[in-house]
């Protein structure tokens, strides 16, 4: 899985502007809240699942509203992630009692029996039916189903086949065109919980970008479980379509000339960074100049036991060519540290190598052990002590600080184009997102929701830059 960080989000309110009021619900409506642990990918099958039960008549709520059904979609990609899944649970058992919980996602899929055994779940659905929900719902209610239904992603998994009209609560927009993994690295256990790697119909993609960005969508984050294999299962003997033809199909379709929707890409491994993608990135100012890397490592011994599939020069290479192409690229990159067998002089060389190739926002993590990974059965004496991995953690925080700071100092008395996301914690400002992922004050008088605005940085203020309308 490329990218590691577990954010919480609830579904229940419009879209895209992030501070309209909330729809009226009819008074006889069912009542769904969702919550959403975990990767972009969750995000957009749950809005997916969202969008669908509100066709029957369900009234998608905020997840901390009392309801008649909530829907937890986990995340299983640490021991913390299942500890939450758990938690975000019996939260919403103890909101209603009486409320049919469905439990849904990577963690239902790895663990069903933990998560059936917490008092008050109706229902654990592995990741081979999770869109298929609204379906089994009338025989749920009626109590006529089983209490798990957990089935081989080998055999079946759920692909979207439908188109969502936006995005809850988001000024930007999520699209999965990938499903699954191949690589199977050894500290990892998503390419299990996710079944092998599938892409989805480039003409269901298309249709789904073009939908959001006539929906008014100015952003469009491209995701997947490992991104950068899109269309190796679509390849024939006679051709190939990939990321690359991909993107290029996307760009070219309609949109606002006055307001041009940006494409993001979600993540990236190193092995993927291929030269028709950097001529294609440098060259197409609407693709995001901000890439997340998949590094995980930075020392050669590591990255084979991890079994990935680059070294340290590879990652150097490549993002050499990336710079030299798109010097204003800015980079943050899944980092993790502890794995076992790793030394102190392992670590230097991950350490090192952030600092080489400027990574300055890394979403550190410590290594977790997963169970049914071959990194799980590396021996107890050759597993680095967890506050040993904690102390890595913060040390490699810590040296990515001057980077940004760096970073955004060197950005002052330039212009960029940023897209408001909210109101700010400053009275009078809203916090904006730059194309290259930097965020943003800009005075709210100046800019529109939805709507990118071409801006001067003008100062610096803790983790902001502060600018005004160019």
């Amino acid at each position: 899985m490329s990218s590691v960080e577990i954010k919480l989000e609830q579904i229940g309110r419009s879209r895209p502007a992030t501070e309209e009021a909330t729809p009226a619900i009819d008074a006889n409506s069912k009542r769904v809240g969702i919550t959403t642990l975990g990767c972009k990918v969750n995000t957009y099958e749950s809005e997916l699942i969202a969008e669908t039960l509100k066709t029957q008549e369900w009234a998608v709520v905020p997840n901390t509203e009392s309801a008649d059904l909530y829907l937890i979609n986990t995340c299983t990609v640490t021991r913390e992630a299942d500890r939450q899944a758990r938690q975000e649970v019996r939260k919403a058992i103890k909101r209603n009692p009486d409320a049919l919980v469905v439990v849904t996602g990577c963690y239902a899929q790895m663990d069903p029996d933990a998560c059936a055994s917490i008092p008050g779940v109706d229902l654990v659905l592995g990741n081979d039916r999770k869109l298929d929900v609204h379906a089994l719902l009338p025989q749920l209610e009626q109590g006529g189903l089983p209490q798990v239904l957990v089935g081989d992603l080998d055999q079946h998994i759920s692909l979207p086949d439908s188109i969502l009209t936006g995005f809850e609560a988001h000024t930007r927009a999520f699209v999965q065109i990938q499903q699954g993994c191949d690589q199977g690295c050894t500290f990892c256990i998503i390419h299990v919980a996710r079944g092998p790697s599938r892409s989805l119909p480039p003409s269901l993609i298309k249709r789904q970008v073009q939908r959001l960005v006539l929906n008014g969508y100015p952003e469009v984050v491209i995701c997947g479980v490992d991104l950068g294999s899109y269309g190796d299962d679509l390849a024939t003997t006679d051709s190939r379509f990939d990321l690359v033809d991909l993107l290029r199909e996307l760009l070219a379709l309609e949109c606002d000339p006055e307001n041009p929707f940006r494409i993001r890409l979600s993540s990236i491994d190193p092995h993927h960074i291929t030269d028709r993608l950097v001529a294609l990135w440098s060259s197409e100012p609407r693709i995001c100049p901000h890439m997340h890397l998949s590094l995980q490592s930075g020392n050669d011994l590591i990255l084979k036991r991890m079994k990935r599939r680059y070294n340290a020069q590879h990652v150097r290479e490549r993002i050499a060519k990336l710079r030299a192409a798109m010097p204003e690229l800015v980079i943050s990159a899944d980092v993790m540290v502890g794995f076992p067998t790793e030394t102190d002089q392992h670590y230097m060389d991950t350490e090192n190598l952030v600092r080489e190739i400027e990574v300055a926002f890394p979403h550190t993590f410590s290594y977790s052990e997963r169970e049914g990974t071959p990194a799980a059965r590396i021996p107890a004496d050759r597993q680095v002590p967890v506050p040993e991995r904690k102390a890595r953690n913060k040390r490699l925080r810590a040296a990515a600080a001057p980077i940004q700071a760096a970073l955004r100092a060197g950005r002052l008395g330039q212009s960029a184009w940023v897209l408001p996301e909210k109101k700010a914690q400053k009275a009078g400002f809203m916090v904006c997102r730059a194309e290259d992922y930097l965020a943003v004050l800009v005075p709210e008088a100046q800019v529109e929701q939805g709507k990118w605005v071409k801006v001067v940085y003008q100062a610096l203020e803790n983790e902001f830059l502060v600018a005004n309308i160019h």
